[in-house]
């Protein structure tokens, strides 16, 4: 077979015998116009063709989880219920194949005895119904060292006929230490449709159940739900999304979806729809996209202009005629101090004491650490203070609040020059705020020195004159200088 190149060589030979065999001038024109057409053509497919850059494929994978079963007997926990071991197999996950799912293998069944009285807990879940978001991070969530907490628990069992044993349905609870939560809805076989299979029912001995002839319990997810942050801070007067995705299988359809706001032991709704009625009831400052609601599943809440009222638990709720399924997403509100140190600069005067004021203003939440320290040239660290005094807390109209605290320094104890700093600490800030004060070494002034030295230079020059005019001897009067003559 002919590359592009080859095929464009053998046709540019052709055509250019052909050219010098035609002798009429029109004739050769279009037959140069052919070939310029021709090249240009072999050109484009032989860009095609050379590019070698590949493109990642989807390529479906079993992600295995360790969990805990809570319940026993279809009894949630708090009913009596137990806590057992137990693995989640998530079979077929599309993920996107970069080259690197080389050495992913397939899960296999443990073999044991499965007729012991007491058989491990596998889940073994389908996942072609409904996709699974961050299927490429739970696939490489040992890898990556990320934590996870997987519980398996009872959701709901209809009874279906006069089968032996109601349809299961049980609910899979995921959550990532990097926030991320996950929510499946499994379905499991009813005795009655094994049975239209031809298969043997052999029942779970703790959950009662049909089980596979390997031991496994063959579930189908059929309703997910998810978030990817269920712990966000956002500062006063910001606006922040609170995420909220579904996905359903195409036997289910969405009837409702309500956000609720709890904080300290009140809530109340924020936004609620439902399926075909004309709009939905939303409070003011939150917002929800109900066209990418019914089209992508995208329940996410957008709420603005947040204030310290805003906190709390925020619990999206997604609802087909038979299921829901939540998401709490935790909201906190928090606000950085301002700090302001005053005087900036202080000296002494002969037995003076001085009182340094550390202002802390505009904060949010409560919890705030606020400490003094001490560094003269001569310390290599600076020295904890533990004698100052602070006042009350004060709280503003928007919720903030603000404190003030007081070092006094006396100069019969402490030595100049030295450098105050009051630190600040705070869970809005990602590093403390240190603000610093200098206590100068006491200095004269310059008319001061001035004055000194006139005043030193005149008590000089009087001693000194009265010293001179004792020790000179008494001079003759005329009178004397006369007779002496004469």
């Amino acid at each position: 077979m002919l590359l592009p190149e080859a095929w464009g060589r053998a046709w540019f030979q052709l055509l250019f015998l052909s050219i010098l065999v035609v002798r009429r001038p029109l004739l050769r024109s279009s037959m140069i116009l052919g070939l310029i057409l021709c090249c240009c053509m072999l050109a484009v497919l032989a860009g095609t063709v050379e590019d070698p850059t590949p493109v990642p494929g989807l390529r479906r994978v079993d992600v295995v989880l360790g969990c805990s079963y809570v319940g026993e007997g279809g009894l949630p926990r708090a009913f009596g219920g137990s806590q057992h071991p137990a693995t989640l197999v998530l079979r077929g996950l599309s993920i996107t194949d970069d080259g690197t799912l080389g050495d992913v293998t397939d899960y296999e069944i443990p073999q044991e005895d499965h007729s012991s009285s007491s058989p491990p807990i596998i889940f073994e879940a389908s996942v072609q119904l409904v996709s699974i978001p961050y299927a490429e991070v739970l696939l490489h969530v040992d890898c990556s060292g990320e934590e996870v907490s997987c519980e398996l628990s009872p959701y709901s069992f209809q009874q279906e006929g006069d089968g032996l044993c109601p349809t299961s349905w049980f609910l899979a609870t995921i959550q990532l230490s990097r926030g991320i939560s996950i929510a499946l809805l499994l379905r499991g076989p009813s005795c009655s449709s094994q049975k239209e299979e031809g298969h043997d029912v052999t029942l779970h001995p703790k959950l009662r159940i049909p089980m596979s002839k390997e031991g496994t319990l063959l579930m189908t997810v059929e309703f997910q739900s998810s978030s990817n942050n269920t712990s966000l801070r956002t500062r006063l007067g910001s606006s922040i999304t609170l995420d909220c995705h579904f996905a359903l299988a195409p036997s289910f359809l969405l009837s409702s979806l309500e956000w609720r706001r709890q904080h300290r032991g009140r809530g109340h709704s924020l936004f609620q729809y439902h399926v075909g009625n004309e709009g939905p009831t939303v409070q003011t400052k939150v917002h929800i996209d109900v066209e990418q609601l019914l089209q992508n599943g995208d329940a996410s809440l957008t709420l603005q202009e947040a204030t310290v009222d805003d906190e709390g638990t925020y619990i999206c709720l997604v609802s087909t005629a038979q299921h829901q399924v939540q998401h709490n997403i935790q909201l906190r509100v928090a606000e950085p101090p301002r700090v302001r140190v005053f005087p900036t600069e202080v000296s002494f005067e002969r037995d003076d004491t001085t009182t340094l004021t550390c202002n802390i203003a505009g904060y949010y939440p409560l919890d705030v650490s606020v400490s003094w320290t001490q560094k003269t040239p001569k310390d290599e660290v600076e020295i904890s203070l533990s004698n100052a005094r602070f006042s009350s807390h004060r709280q503003s109209q928007d919720g903030t609040y603000s404190i003030t605290s007081y070092l006094s320094i006396s100069s019969a104890t402490v030595q100049a020059p030295a450098t105050y700093t009051c630190h600040v600490s705070h869970v809005a800030l990602e590093a403390p705020i240190s603000i610093s004060t200098h206590l100068m070494a006491p200095e004269h002034t310059e008319m001061e020195g001035l004055v000194g030295g006139v005043i030193a230079t005149a008590i000089f020059v009087s001693v000194l004159f009265v010293v001179l005019r004792r020790k000179r001897p008494a001079e003759p009067k005329p009178e004397q200088l006369l007779t002496a003559s004469e």
